[in-house]
């Protein structure tokens, strides 16, 4: 049964089999350009910079902590996204998103913003102080989707993620030996994300307002700003309901759990 103020179909069948195979979808108009604009608003008053002045743009990139307020909360749960968490997690194994994440807001800067490695988003493990000791494993314990929401115009040259496209496949394929205590970042990074770096390489682009849903395990990078207004995007987890399951008896599989059984 869908969410009851979700759409029962955001995506179509194109949509989710691109979504198994390449490990993302990007979905335009996702939520209004008037909640970015208000976020947007939100943020520029904690930068402690001026929107007016780039001498003020001082830094390649500052990070801003979590947001609860009301336009970032209202971007989360529009009912096309809420259809999408259905679609791609399965209806009632998520749950709603109360706060927006770490907000790394790049301005146009020629310095290496020092954060630009690839990765995949670890979820569970926080109790080390060491982040490269933060774990992932194959049922992505934490984590249901990792997701890019774009609350600026993002073009090419504005520091779009980078992502590869494919990775998860071969993410899932290393964390399946490691079972439910799962890789360290560390160890991740070691051995090169199971030779992802074949990938083909896609751009986060978009106007504000377009969210790109991504599988857990997708291999993505940040990148220098070489544009010419700051970039705002957030990147919160969708948390799950339930754990994932990969041996489903009725074998309804969400989009996310197929992909893994494909890989493996």
């Amino acid at each position: 049964m869908a969410h009851p103020e979700s759409d029962a179909r955001v995506l179509d069948d194109a949509q989710i089999a691109h979504f198994v195979e390449r490990g993302f979808v990007r979905i335009d108009h996702a939520f209004p350009p008037e909640l970015a604009e208000a976020a947007r608003a939100i943020l520029w008053r904690d930068l402690g910079c001026d929107p007016c002045d780039p001498a003020s743009w001082t830094k390649p990139v500052i990070r801003l902590g979590m947001y609860s307020d009301a336009p970032f909360v209202a971007a989360a749960n529009t009912p096309r996204l809420q259809g999408a968490f259905d679609q791609l997690v399965g209806a009632g194994r998520w749950l709603p998103c109360r706060a927006m994440g770490t907000f790394p807001v790049r301005f146009p800067s020629p310095e290496d913003p020092g954060d630009a490695g690839w990765h995949v988003d670890v979820s569970f493990g926080f109790d080390d102080p060491d982040f490269m000791n933060w774990r992932v494993n194959l049922a992505s314990k934490g984590r249901a989707l990792l997701m890019l929401f774009l609350f600026s115009d993002v073009g090419e040259e504005d520091a779009p993620t980078r992502i590869r496209a494919g990775s998860h496949h071969d993410i899932a394929r290393q964390l399946a030996p490691a079972g439910e205590a799962g890789l360290s970042l560390r160890v991740l990074v070691a051995d090169g994300f199971a030779g992802s770096a074949a990938r083909e390489e896609v751009l986060a682009t978009g106007q504000a307002g377009t969210v790109y849903l991504c599988h857990p395990f997708l291999v993505h990078s940040a990148q220098p700003h070489r544009g010419t207004r700051p970039r705002f995007l957030a990147q919160p987890p969708l948390l799950p309901r339930e754990p994932l399951r990969l041996d489903r008896e009725d074998g309804a599989y969400s989009p996310v759990e197929a992909s893994i059984r494909q890989a493996l």
